[in-house]
């Protein structure tokens, strides 16, 4: 199965994309940079976690890191464009290797308000953790690129899509690969209606940009994919191509989610995700321990 894929520059104002499929829970995770200036960010990396075995690992990370040194990129910033339920960030751990900044979009706030409810934590989860959050329409430099931040709620309360350059967008869990449709929208915070218009936000963009998805989860067995363009996703999105309202929509989305269990990670993930990362400090015993809440679901 092919797990590494560099989607290379067009040219002037275009990023080098390389993304990273990591198999346990489907997640793509990108490295971003500008040819002219060998700057990059990493976008969305993965902490390996064993759910059965309550066991990390940081074997995607790593691989992350030995691309980044036998490309030559400094890396400016690792940037989590929303808390994932499905896996945990590796944020922390690459911000430690590499002594980058640590970003997402301001909206985590309103997301850990939720989940400090959830976990009974009412002091956990201060955005502070993160380097920077993002508000929508901000934009920085990745070396002579710009970048530009819209928020793009609906899958959750603080999503963000990264528009690099003149032709390509980190578009995180809002669309996925055309065959596949659109991210679920029922977790606590997400709106079906809202996401629909993220989407609409996305596709406005010029035809020819490239769009990176969060997840692939290889529909009928094909292998991983992770790049289409606007005008593919407009041409035979199964959810939202060309023709596709609002209410229809609404209708067929809802229907989806409403078969979909929850994430297997997701109450052992948005805790450590909250915190940029990092996983709870050592109680006495100088072990770490994660705190699931029974019945709220």
């Amino acid at each position: 199965m092919r797990t590494f894929q560099t989607s290379s520059s067009r040219g002037a104002g275009s990023p080098d994309v390389a993304g990273f499929y990591e198999l346990d829970t489907g997640s793509i995770q990108y490295v971003v940079s500008d040819p002219a200036s060998r700057r990059a960010m990493i976008v969305d990396p993965v902490l390996n976690y064993d759910p059965k075995a309550g066991r990390t690992g940081t074997r995607s990370a790593d691989e992350i890191l030995r691309h980044v040194e036998q490309a030559g990129l400094s890396v400016d910033w690792v940037i989590d464009t929303h808390p994932h339920a499905d896996h945990f960030s590796a944020g922390a751990y690459l911000k430690d290797k590499l002594g980058t900044r640590l970003a997402t979009g301001e909206k985590v706030r309103d997301i850990a308000v939720v989940w400090r409810k959830l976990y009974n934590m009412p002091d956990a989860f201060e955005p502070s953790t993160f380097d920077r959050v993002f508000a929508d329409g901000e934009s920085f430099d990745l070396g002579t690129l710009p970048v530009r931040v819209m928020l793009s709620p609906g899958h959750t309360l603080a999503s963000i899509t990264l528009i690099v350059g003149e032709d390509a967008a980190l578009v995180h869990d809002t669309l996925m690969q055309p065959d596949s449709g659109t991210s679920r929208a029922d977790f606590p915070g997400a709106d079906v209606a809202t996401l629909y218009r993220s989407i609409k936000s996305i596709l406005a963009l010029p035809g020819t940009t490239r769009l990176f998805v969060g997840h692939d989860y290889c529909h009928d067995g094909r292998e991983p994919a992770w790049e289409s363009t606007v005008a593919e996703q407009k041409a035979s999105n199964v959810h939202v191509k060309d023709g596709v309202g609002e209410a229809e929509f609404v209708r067929i989305r809802s229907e989806r989610d409403r078969t979909l269990p929850l994430p297997d990670r997701m109450l052992h993930a948005l805790q450590v995700n909250l915190r940029a990362g990092r996983l709870p400090e050592p109680e006495s015993d100088g072990h770490r321990y994660l705190r699931i809440p029974l019945n709220r679901f």
